[in-house]
């Protein structure tokens, strides 16, 4: 992270809003943008995927010598119906800011098996290289999610749409418009209220200033270094839930997470909006944490200090992934050390045996922290998930 000795910059929905001044930029492919992004508006999902792999191919900047492997993790993809209902449903996922389509590779699979016909996309300026978050808009990202929507909409008889931090807010402003054709939502970790206020610099920021952080790491399904754009038009998008939400609650069913120890979102203005904007009877909020104290019966708390685990906290991306994922599961291959520790700490995790795991920035005395990057309690929030479908889509 940047330290405070450098002026404001913007940092993404997987990191804080902190201060940023002069940065080295390496010069290397992944600092020089790509000359385009991928078309997206095929005639088929199939072409889009297939598009987005030859775009990938020859625009990534690779960190690894398995190619395959990195496109795979960072390409859009499609999951077909494991049973099929007396309707055809389909649920589109979107990604958050500098994450790719591997947000929801545990995800997706158990959607599947609910008879869902399951769609991830990438959102322009992700996947491929940091400085392709430098030309994004949001209005490309929304057209992007729109005509995805509408695409999968033509082909089943309901529509559910689910969305991770940036991408939850991108499909809750959709469906807010659209909402006669959207079944109900999946909200992890919704990026509606930024926890920093200095998040709202970060538009004008980015008219002078092009690197909040850079950051160079082996993580091949997500960036580490941010474009003060990107961190830009997240809060362009949080701004416009908002507002969305505003003149209009959402009165169908909704499922949402969130971690009280979120270091990217205010997550009691999450709750908030929960509680006073999304109306339905059945939808579900699982907060991870110590009891908020809501008054309302849809809420529900799951302690988020684990000992026997070695979880001292839930971190933002925590909920999207199983503890068998094999990369960044409880044995998974890789260990984000990058967690705002500092000395000794920090030194130390990469090749420490015992490693707790927290949100980022969470430090406590004699104890080393990697950031939580799975789930605990992934099998009891699909439960909670699946109840909202058996009540509410057709089997």
């Amino acid at each position: 992270m940047i330290g405070l000795r450098k002026i404001h910059c913007a940092i993404s929905a997987t990191v804080s809003m902190f201060l940023a001044g002069c940065v080295q930029v390496p010069d290397t492919s992944a600092f020089k943008a790509s000359a385009d992004f991928p078309e997206f508006k095929q005639e088929s999902f199939e072409e889009y995927v297939q598009s987005t792999r030859g775009w990938l191919r020859e625009n990534r900047a690779f960190t690894t010598d398995n190619p395959e492997v990195e496109l795979d993790a960072n390409a859009p993809f499609e999951i077909k119906p494991l049973k099929q209902g007396k309707k055809r449903k389909g649920i589109l996922l979107v990604h958050g800011l500098g994450d790719s389509p591997y947000s929801f590779v545990d995800l997706a699979p158990a959607l599947a098996k609910q008879g869902f016909l399951v769609r991830v996309v990438l959102l322009q300026g992700h996947g491929s290289k940091p400085a392709d978050l430098i030309p994004v808009t949001m209005e490309s990202w929304q057209e992007l999610v729109e005509y995805q929507a509408k695409q999968l909409q033509g082909e089943v008889d309901e529509l559910w749409l689910g969305g991770f931090s940036t991408g939850a807010n991108l499909v809750t402003s959709l469906a807010l418009q659209q909402e006669e054709d959207v079944k109900g939502l999946l909200l992890f970790s919704p990026g509606f209220k930024p926890k920093s206020a200095m998040v709202s610099l970060a538009p004008y920021l980015a008219k002078i200033k092009d690197w909040a952080d850079i950051d160079e790491t082996e993580n091949y399904v997500r960036y580490d270094s941010l474009a003060v754009k990107g961190a830009g038009e997240y809060y362009r998008t949080s701004k416009r839930v908002r507002k969305d939400l505003e003149a209009t609650a959402f009165d169908r069913p909704v499922f949402m997470v969130m971690s009280e120890y979120d270091s990217v979102i205010n997550s009691e203005g999450v709750l908030e909006l929960f509680e006073s904007r999304f109306t339905h009877p059945d939808s579900r909020f699982i907060w991870y944490g110590n009891d908020p104290e809501s008054e309302d019966p849809r809420v529900s708390v799951l302690e988020a200090r684990i000992p026997e685990l070695r979880i001292s906290n839930f971190s933002h991306m925590a909920p999207l992934f199983v503890p068998g994922n094999p990369y960044y599961g409880k044995n998974g291959s890789y260990r984000m050390c990058n967690n705002g520790q500092l000395g000794k700490a920090a030194k130390n995790c990469p090749i420490a045996e015992e490693v707790w795991y927290s949100a980022w920035g969470y430090r406590e005395k004699g104890k080393t922290h990697a950031r939580l990057t799975w789930n605990p309690y992934f099998d009891e929030q699909m439960s909670q998930i699946n109840q909202i479908f058996k009540k509410h889509s057709e089997q």
